[in-house]
């Protein structure tokens, strides 16, 4: 009987110093998880989220120098410096006009809207880079914004209110998905069309 009580008792110890490895091994696994969430949210060790939000576009004001934007044509000797007024806002407005015009059918109807869009960025000249760069998916969203759009809607200054936020949200939806920022403040209408 003395054997069986040693044999058990030589079955709990390694019981226990299973769990205890167990247990230990848990604590090391879960402390370093959340060490990781720690380091990577910028909380703990060489602030990730500060470098992360000093890479994003800036408000640009009137006069300062946009080391991103891009030149334009006629834009080098000779040609006259921009002038900012003193008043209003107190930031830089850039505009980007997209190269071709937007023809689309209007929801449930038979009218066609042809448009020319621009779009405003008070950011710095990495939105009108980004603008270029993903033109063609812009395109796309605004085409069925306007395919989306009921007849009334184009007809009204409230109407048209409604289409240039709603094409505003979709732009900055597209760059924010394809570079992680949007910057986009307004659009506008170069030309409006309805057949």
């Amino acid at each position: 009987m003395s054997e069986k009580v040693a044999q058990d008792g030589a079955a709990t110890k390694g019981k226990g110093k299973l769990g205890l490895i167990l247990v230990a091994l848990a604590m090391l696994v879960v402390g370093g998880g959340g060490v990781l969430g720690l380091v990577m949210s910028g909380l703990v060790g060489g602030n990730h989220a500060e470098s992360r939000e000093d890479n994003q576009p800036k408000l640009i004001r009137k006069g300062e120098e946009d080391p991103y934007m891009p030149k334009t044509e006629g834009e080098g000797e000779g040609a006259p410096p921009e002038v900012e007024g003193e008043g209003g806002d107190p930031y830089r407005t850039a505009y980007f006009t997209f190269s071709d015009d937007f023809t689309s059918n209007l929801k449930d109807s038979d009218a066609l809207v042809q448009l020319s869009l621009a779009c405003s960025t008070r950011r710095d000249g990495r939105v009108l880079i980004w603008m270029k760069k993903h033109e063609l998916a812009i395109r796309s969203a605004l085409l069925e914004i306007l395919a989306d759009t009921p007849e009334n809607d184009v007809y009204t200054i409230p109407g048209k209110d409604r289409l240039e936020k709603r094409m505003t949200a979709a732009i900055n939806t597209v760059l924010l998905r394809k570079e992680g920022f949007g910057g986009v403040d307004g659009v506008y209408f170069r030309t409006f069309i309805i057949q």
